[in-house]
């Protein structure tokens, strides 16, 4: 994989209607979307290798591109660099990950970033803190430090998981990678293939559910995740997951306090070499999936919806999907969740985002040498 940056093509604002009617005949009946016949594209700009992105207060997005780079980048396309960003390590399904904003952003000017990084061992997933401060040209990072890490680093370059949330009540959460080393996901004494529970400061809350056990172990909300690579909180305040199953199986989780979700133990998916895996339904004391699929969809990230562009989907998770190539809608009734539409697009979707105004902004996974596209839907009037 080529490293170096590539300069973008020239902002474009065409905006392209996609009918959904004919792309949703092929798709099953239990998919249909029956107040959803088009939605209109609109192609902002390309990035080079673009993971993630959030929205500043002042309505620009901070996007991050693989390579390393954090740019912030307005509705129109216009995108300035901003600087101090951290060293990544490359390759595989290394580099810079995801950004999000202190839900006091507004107050102390604090970013938090995931990102690859290399040491003793490997490689391992890290998350930083730092004050944004923006200025005419762009931006920078100032007082940047690292506030956790994945522990051990191992070898290999994929399945970091890394993505950042805040919860309601002000908690940071992480999640996680198995670093595709399978066995760590049950391993207590590393912090690979689980999803965390720290204070903004990356400290560990005393009520954690194995606090008592001191070390990397304190930091755990829950075990068994393969490579979730989505989590968002629902409007009750729950916390979800979407994680990559192995050959099949991907899987949605409500994300519970000391649960654990059985990976690599058991999977609604096999192992790429054919082996099986038993499923869910053979072990009853692991946590299974609210929805798993195959074919598998390949989750990217998680919103739930709560604008006013697509007022039929409000309290919907949307899911990024790669090899669905569009976003996956799911309903919810309580603890129970299905699968409600797809949206069709015709790209490997990497990341979804609510914008301030409802419509919805997408990032497309850019492949080899290719550009990734920023993406606005709204609703086709």
């Amino acid at each position: 994989m080529r490293n170096e940056k590539r300069p973008g093509r020239p902002q474009r604002a065409t905006s392209v209607a996609v009918s959904l009617s004919l792309a949703l005949c092929l798709i099953s009946s239990a998919h249909s979307l029956p107040d959803d016949h088009a939605v209109e594209v609109t192609e902002v700009a390309d990035f080079d290798h673009p993971w993630a992105m959030t929205f500043l207060p002042e309505g620009r997005l901070l996007l991050t591109e693989k390579s390393g780079t954090l740019l912030l980048v307005g509705t129109d396309g216009r995108r300035a660099e901003i600087d101090g960003v951290p060293e990544v390590a490359h390759g595989g399904q290394g580099g810079l990950g995801d950004v999000v904003l202190h839900p006091e952003f507004e107050g102390n000017g604090l970013v938090y970033l995931s990102y690859a990084e290399a040491g003793a061992g490997g490689y391992g997933a890290a998350v930083a803190r730092a004050r944004l401060e923006l200025h005419e040209a762009g931006g920078s990072l100032e007082a940047l430090e690292v506030i956790w890490r994945q522990t051990p680093k191992v070898r290999g370059r994929g399945h970091y998981g890394h993505r950042i949330a805040f919860g309601p009540d002000g908690y940071l959460w992480i999640s996680s990678g198995e670093r595709q080393k399978f066995d760590p996901a049950q391993d207590m004494s590393s912090n690979l293939g689980k999803i965390l529970r720290l204070r903004d400061d990356g400290s560990i809350p005393d009520d954690n559910p194995f606090a008592d056990r001191g070390g990397v172990t304190a930091q755990i909300w829950s075990s068994g995740h393969r490579n979730p690579l989505g989590l968002a909180f629902d409007h009750t305040g729950r916390l979800w997951n979407v994680e990559m199953g192995p050959r099949g199986g991907d899987e949605l989780n409500l994300v519970e306090r000391g649960a654990n979700y059985g990976y690599p133990i058991v999977s609604n998916g096999d192992h790429y070499s054919g082996r099986e895996i038993p499923d869910h339904d053979t072990r009853p004391d692991f946590n299974k999936p609210a929805i798993s699929w195959t074919p598998a969809i390949s989750p990217a990230s998680l919103i739930f919806y709560s604008g006013d562009e697509f007022p039929q989907w409000r309290g919907s998770a949307l899911i990024a999907g790669l090899s669905s190539r569009g976003l996956v809608r799911v309903e919810f009734d309580d603890n129970l969740a299905r699968e409600a539409g797809r949206i069709p697009l015709g790209a490997r979707i990497r990341e979804v985002e609510q914008g301030p105004d409802g419509a919805l902004w997408l990032l497309e996974d850019a492949k080899h040498d290719s550009q990734g596209r920023l993406l606005r839907l709204n609703r086709k009037h």
